[in-house]
C-alpha cells in the first residue's frame, strides 16, 4: 500500500505547496483512492509532482463537512469522472467555527446538487473486501476540547457540532489493516475503540489528523490529556502516521513518548505500508 500526502499543513520541502488542510492519495492492491480534497485546489498541483493521476481514482472518501478536508471536491470531480465520492449525508449542512474574537465564520462545504456521484454510507459500510467505511463514534472520553469551537446550524440556530458527519477509512490489503482518519473530531481514542469493539483487535497502522490543536483560539490540549492520549496509543501496538489538526507541538510531546511508534505526515511524503 502506498499512501502520498497530497496536501498538509506543512510541506518536506518547498518544492510542494502546503495550508491549512488535508489530503491523501492511497494506492492499494485494487483500488486508487483519494481521502479527503483538502481546502483548495493545491492537492491537486502536488499530485502532479508526485506522479498522481487523479482521473485514475476510482475512490473518493471526504471525512467530513469541514473545507479544509473537502474544500477541494468540486475541483476533484473537474478532475475524474468516474470515481464515487463516499460522504456522511450530513457532511453538507451548515458548520461554523467561533474564534478567540467572538467572530464566527462559515467552515462548510459547498452544496452539490446534481452530482450523481455521491454515495451516503450511513453508519457502516463495507465497500468490498479492502474498504470499509464507519462512522457515528460515540465521543465517550478525550474528546477534542476545541471542538466546543465548533457549530452547526439546527433551524434558525447554532448548535454544538456532534460529529455525525465524521467518517473513517478501513483498509484491508496485503495483509495489514489500516486506518485512516480525517481529524478525530470524535476523539481518536474513541475511535480507536470503536474499531476494537467491531473488529476484536487494533489496526496495524493510523494514519491521519488527531485534533490535539484548536487554530481558532491558537490553544493545544494540555500537556496531562497528551500524555493520556499517548499512552493509550502505545498501548494499542499500532504505528501511527499523524498530521494536520494534532499540530507540532502535540505530535512533539507524543515523539518524545512513543518514539518510533509515530511519525510526521508532511505534504510531498510518500509513505510505504
Amino acid at each position: 500500500m502506498i499512501i502520498k500526502a497530497l496536501a498538509e499543513n506543512t510541506s518536506i520541502s518547498e518544492d510542494f505547496g502546503c495550508e491549512h488542510g488535508l489530503s491523501l492519495y492511497i494506492e492499494t492492491d485494487h483500488h486508487k483512492i483519494i481521502f479527503d480534497t483538502g481546502a483548495s485546489d493545491l492537492y491537486i498541483i502536488n499530485a502532479f509532482l508526485l506522479d498522481v493521476d487523479l482521473s485514475q481514482v476510482d475512490t473518493a472518501v471526504i471525512s467530513h463537512g469541514h473545507s479544509d478536508h473537502g474544500g477541494g471536491l468540486k475541483a476533484f470531480l473537474l478532475q475524474n469522472y468516474k470515481a464515487k465520492v463516499y460522504i456522511c449525508a450530513e457532511a453538507f449542512e451548515k458548520h461554523y467555527a467561533t474564534y478567540a474574537n467572538g467572530s464566527v465564520r462559515f467552515i462548510g462545504l459547498e452544496t452539490l446538487d446534481h452530482c450523481d456521484r455521491l454515495v451516503y454510507p450511513g453508519k457502516q459500510l463495507k465497500i468490498d473486501d479492502e474498504l470499509e467505511l464507519f462512522s457515528k463514534v460515540s465521543c465517550l472520553r478525550l474528546n477534542p476540547s476545541g471542538n466546543t469551537d465548533l457549530l452547526k446550524q439546527d433551524g434558525d440556530a447554532m448548535a454544538g457540532d456532534d460529529f455525525v458527519h465524521e467518517q473513517n477509512l478501513v483498509i484491508r490489503s496485503g495483509g495489514k489493516t489500516v486506518l485512516i482518519a480525517g481529524c478525530s473530531h470524535c476523539g481518536i481514542v474513541n475511535i480507536l475503540e470503536h474499531f476494537r469493539k467491531e473488529n476484536g483487535c487494533y489496526p496495524d497502522t493510523v494514519v491521519g489528523g488527531f485534533h490535539l490543536y484548536n487554530p481558532a483560539r491558537d490553544q493545544y490540549e494540555t500537556p496531562e490529556i497528551i500524555s493520556e492520549i499517548g499512552t493509550f496509543l502505545l498501548g494499542t501496538k499500532a504505528k501511527f502516521y499523524t498530521c494536520h489538526c494534532t499540530g507540532l507541538g502535540a505530535y512533539q510531546q507524543l515523539k518524545d513518548m512513543m518514539g518510533a511508534s509515530i511519525e510526521y505526515l508532511s505534504g510531498g511524503s510518500t509513505l510505504t505500508i
